[in-house]
């Protein structure tokens, strides 16, 4: 598949971020929902008076209610827009996003550079408290209450069965055509002085509510309910479980999105793009 920049375009990189508990996640919808996608897309067609909408590739398209600090995504523009606005982008749509979401950095990005596809890994973070009063009410947007008491120890010992690269079908929503092998490279859960635990989750790549069933499931063997070893064995058996409940969305934050160097993003692009099967699988 060619991911070639048309002639006469530019394409540009965007670093962002945004609260997502007033949007119904990033891609645009049908109905007029409100999207991070469609608040980007129009704001960048009124500051560079274009009456073309200039369509916005996402590093990752994350749920409604999903926060990002460090959302990556790209778009091309015809040279002209781009020679005539760059200098005065960045603040222009300052100037007319509403104030959830922001542009932190414009700039040309290098070749081969595909802001989905070059990615190599992302990173995202779930936070939860057990404090038995409940969440800071100023974090409440971005911290789950589980009110059960969380052993931290023993969450980390489940995630440890997680590791690698696995058929995640068992903690992902299926889409049709789409393959639920990905590589999860950090998986680790942190209780900061304040008792917030904060897990850490790495890979190549997400499918569909992934990170909030994986949390779900550890969240059970956090408070007593299922042994550390229940994640993993719901993994082996590679169908979804009821007992793996996806959690709310407002404690997961999109963190960073990690790429090659720039000779390498080409490749990654490419290979990305292949479907994936695990090392011995076959027809029969």
């Amino acid at each position: 598949m060619s991911d070639e920049v048309q002639t006469g375009h530019v394409r540009v990189r965007l670093d962002l971020s945004y609260d997502g508990s007033g949007f119904h996640g990033w891609a645009k919808q049908a109905g007029g929902k409100r999207t991070v996608q469609g608040e980007i897309e129009d704001a960048l067609r009124t500051v560079t008076r274009s009456r073309e909408t200039y369509e916005l590739t996402v590093a990752g398209r994350t749920d409604a209610g999903v926060h990002a600090r460090g959302q990556v995504a790209h778009v091309d523009l015809p040279l002209e827009v781009w020679g005539e606005h760059r200098g005065k982008l960045l603040k222009r749509l300052a100037g007319r996003l509403p104030k959830d979401v922001r542009v932190w950095a414009l700039r040309e990005a290098p070749s081969g550079f595909n802001a989905r596809f070059s990615a190599v890994w992302r990173r995202y973070a779930y936070r939860v408290t057990d404090n038995p009063g409940g969440v800071d009410p100023l974090l409440r947007g971005h911290v789950l209450w589980h009110d059960w008491p969380l052993d931290v120890d023993a969450m980390n010992e489940a995630a440890r069965g997680l590791f690698g690269e696995h058929d995640f079908a068992a903690y992902c929503k299926r889409r049709e055509g789409a393959t639920t092998i990905r590589t999860l490279q950090e998986l680790s859960l942190v209780r900061d002085g304040d008792g917030i635990v904060t897990a850490t989750v790495r890979a190549d790549a997400f499918c569909h509510n992934m990170v909030r069933s994986l949390i779900g499931a550890l969240l059970f063997v956090g408070d007593g309910h299922r042994p550390p070893d229940w994640p993993a064995k719901v993994l082996a058996a590679r169908v979804r479980d009821s007992a793996v409940h996806v959690v709310r969305p407002h404690g997961l934050t999109l963190e960073e999105v990690g790429y090659p160097a720039d000779e390498l993003l080409a490749a990654r692009n490419k290979e990305a793009r292949n479907k994936r099967t695990l090392p011995g699988a076959g027809c029969c």
